[in-house]
């Protein structure tokens, strides 16, 4: 798959980094000679945050290639992202052009955060293939989309809903058309709000931010904004929330659409605010702060599978494929994944516990492939694990690639004994040897385990039994070499 970036800046590096990440091959068309630096520097970013995501690697990068020409840069495209500045005749200049290089089946997407669909399609030569796909910022880790469509466009927007869901976003498919959509809409209020109480001298840049980030930023994160009122309702919901507030909806308490004159003396005082909140940080430091932040707060929502972590599960879940064996007569693929930033210790490298994190996940992954799934366990069985070693034998860094390989040394009667090897480019940098115990979740005691699980885990056995006994298999703890 192919997509074509035009336009460099910030959004359009996120969404460059984005498609790249995901598989596709990017091309990029951006006039100002700086544009190629500050994209690489973009991408560099999103290699370093978005593996840290999930627990599935991530496909096998793409292709980037900077084009001279706009001509270049569309022919043969699957997805083309139109990311210039913010002003109409610009916008329906380039799509004239686009439109007489591209195919007409390919989605031409915008991400203008303020124009309607129509307003982009007049003077356009194929105003069907038009259609709105606003981001936000950082593209490459954020999953929001707005897909602003009209009903002239509607097989387009299928495939454009396919495309983005593909590469991990979530598409809001929004078919009522509005000036700045719906969530620019929602940010505009709070940002007027923002503008008048630095005016008025009621509160800093940084005491506004301090009042998002430690307070409704984080209900909003996982619950959004009627759901997290509908919890403020108590046990009578949100009928007696609207009741006991809505009142004071009357009230004086914001300006609205009253906007502040953006006059020299406001501007000065707000960036000087803003420079004495965060001016000792280079933009590239606060981008990756941001990054750790974010994956930080995604991955726990993924662990509550609630809010944007839901999504980022069953996006994961297309990543991983469905659990197979493979090949048993050598060690089984177990897992593949990314390092996450938040794994690393005061050292600098990857902390004892979540290697055992990594071999546990790779326990469980084996477990599906031989039947131990998700139905099974229901049913009332599973594995506890009795005991384990691990052998650290390598450094493992944020951001590195590693694999588990899995050996089953045994599986007779009611005990599983796996080894597992964590690899780095071929070098085993850790191995996990492991006891498991078949049990009854009724019960909580040992049992034999049952149909399909008993068989396939004896055929594992056998074939790996041919195999040379991993080295390290069976040390203890201060066995010297």
């Amino acid at each position: 798959m192919i997509a074509a970036i035009i336009g460099g800046g910030v959004i359009g590096g996120g969404w460059a980094a984005r498609f790249l990440l995901m598989g596709w091959d990017v091309r990029v068309f951006d006039p100002d000679p700086e544009a190629e630096r500050k994209i690489v520097e973009v991408i560099d970013n999103a290699r370093r945050s978005m593996p840290g995501l999930y627990d599935a690697a991530l496909p096998v990068e793409g292709a980037l290639r900077f084009c001279e020409t706009l001509s270049d840069t569309v022919a043969g495209a699957d997805w083309i992202q139109e990311s210039v500045p913010e002003r109409l005749e610009l916008k329906r200049k380039v799509y004239q052009q686009v439109q007489a290089h591209c195919s007409p089946d390919t989605v031409l997407a915008s991400s203008t955060s303020g124009f309607k669909p129509s307003d982009l399609q007049s003077c356009a030569t194929r105003p069907d293939q038009i259609v709105v796909a606003h981001p936000f910022n950082p593209v490459y880790l954020l999953p929001l989309v707005e897909l602003v469509t009209v009903g002239a466009n509607s097989d387009i927007a299928v495939r454009a809903k396919a495309h983005l869901k593909a590469v991990g976003m979530f598409p809001l498919v929004l078919e009522a058309e509005i000036d700045a959509h719906v969530a620019d809409r929602l940010l505009e209020a709070v940002w007027r709000e923002a503008l008048w109480l630095v005016k008025d001298g009621v509160a800093t840049t940084e005491e506004i931010d301090e009042a998002i980030r430690m307070g409704f930023g984080l209900r909003w994160a996982q619950m959004g904004l009627f759901e997290t009122y509908r919890i403020a309702g108590g046990e009578a919901g949100m009928r007696h929330f609207l009741a006991q507030f809505g009142p004071a909806l009357k009230w004086p308490w914001t300006k609205l659409m009253d906007v502040p004159d953006l006059d020299d003396a406001l501007i000065d005082r707000i960036a000087a605010q803003s420079d004495a909140q965060s001016g000792h940080l280079s933009i590239r430091a606060l981008e990756r702060q941001r990054d750790e932040n974010l994956v930080a707060i995604l991955r726990g929502l993924r662990r509550r599978n609630a809010g944007a972590g839901g999504w980022l599960a069953q996006h994961e879940a297309t990543l991983a494929g469905a659990p197979s064996l493979g090949d048993v007569t050598r060690p089984i693929l177990t897992a593949r994944r990314a390092i996450p930033l938040d794994w690393t210790d005061y050292n600098g490298h990857m902390n004892e516990a979540r290697y055992l994190e990594v071999f546990a996940a790779a326990t469980d992954r084996f477990m599906e492939m031989i039947g131990c799934d998700a139905a099974y366990i229901a049913a009332g069985h599973s594995y506890f694990t009795a005991e384990t070693h691990i052998r650290h034998l390598g450094e493992c860094h944020a951001g590195d690639v590693v694999e588990v390989r899995t050996t089953c040394l045994s599986g007779d009667g009611k005990k599983m004994h796996l080894f597992h090897d964590l690899v780095r480019q071929g070098d085993c940098i850790a191995t996990g040897e492991h006891m498991l115990i078949h049990v009854s979740l009724e019960t909580r005691k040992s049992c034999p385990p049952i149909s399909p699980v008993t068989e396939t885990l004896k055929d594992v056995a056998k074939a790996h039994a041919a195999l040379d006994r991993p080295d390290g298999a069976g040390r203890f703890v201060g066995q010297g070499r």
